[in-house]
């Protein structure tokens, strides 16, 4: 009795780890992740800019924080929902719980519906702008860019790039109106840094999204096309830290050097001949970038 009890935990522990992991796969963790450290730096820089408490808002913080999380992860399990034929053509995403079936499409589509509803009433116990913000970076996400650019239209990026951008307007408006220059900053470095960031992935796998019919600018336009957009978008950040010269001079220096090494290795990427390698190198380049420009942000308006 006892060695077959042993044996039964024995047998649940990679069950478990299957959960896990799917549950990871489903919410596509990472991206969930870097879209709420813009959230948390607008709602930073609102207490900042306003001279506000953040102990005396700390309610706030936590219901927008809670509710935009939860419902940018209703809106990635949405796209996995619609997106489940494609997945399977694709390596990346081919373990996904949508394709494997170990999650039935109907769990998964109600599962996003509700996160989604969650999120947004929590939210509406911020204001009216931050939930109008995340409700268009939802419907952005999965109505525009899931089920009508990206199988379609070669600019199904910047379609949604819009979603992801509105992050820190989200965080932002929850305390105070947006329209203020630094939000709209803010904005405008995470809508133009999607670009390069979803070309470099985009390059990276070329075979798997020609395979799946995803209209994205290398498959469409081919990679020389692209490595010239990703040249233009990554100059369209060059001027973008000088707009932010209330964060210091340290957090200029810093950005705009970041920004010009990215230049250089965009440059590069003309003459480099291993392709694969190039975008694999940009993409790395391009998660630290945003990672570390926002959390610069913040670690700026300590001193």
């Amino acid at each position: 009795m006892a060695s077959q009890e042993k044996t039964g935990k024995v047998l649940d522990v990679p069950h478990v780890t299957n959960l896990v992991t799917d549950v990871k796969s489903l919410f596509k963790g990472l991206v969930l992740l870097s879209n709420v450290l813009p959230v948390f730096t607008g709602l930073w820089l609102a207490l900042y800019f306003t001279n506000a408490s953040f102990l005396d808002h700390l309610g706030v913080v936590l219901l927008t924080l809670i509710g935009s999380t939860l419902v940018m992860g209703g809106a990635l399990v949405l796209n996995n929902w619609y997106d489940a034929d494609i997945d399977s053509v694709m390596e990346r995403t081919k373990n996904r719980p949508t394709v494997t079936g170990t999650m039935s499409l109907k769990f998964v589509l109600l599962l996003g519906i509700a996160l989604s509803v969650v999120g947004i009433v929590l939210l509406l116990f911020t204001t009216m702008e931050a939930v109008i913000y995340t409700f268009i970076g939802w419907f952005t996400y999965v109505f525009l860019y899931t089920m009508w650019a990206k199988r379609r239209y070669a600019f199904n990026t910047v379609v949604g790039s819009v979603s992801g951008a509105v992050t820190p307007l989200i965080g932002w408006s929850a305390l105070d109106s947006s329209f203020h220059l630094v939000p709209i900053i803010l904005f405008l470095i995470l809508f133009i840094w999607q670009m390069p960031h979803t070309f470099a992935i985009a390059i990276k796998k070329l075979d798997e999204y020609k395979a799946a019919g995803v209209a994205i600018l290398p498959v469409v336009r081919g990679i020389n096309h692209t490595k010239w957009q990703n040249l233009f978008y990554i100059v369209c950040l060059l001027p973008l830290p000088f707009y932010l010269n209330s964060l210091g001079p340290t957090f200029i220096t810093i950005a705009t050097l970041f920004n010009i090494f990215w230049l250089f290795f965009s440059v590069y990427g003309f003459f480099m001949k291993d392709t694969v390698k190039w975008a694999r190198i940009n993409f790395i380049y391009s998660v630290n970038y945003i990672a570390i420009l926002y959390t610069l942000m913040i670690v700026v308006t300590f001193f």
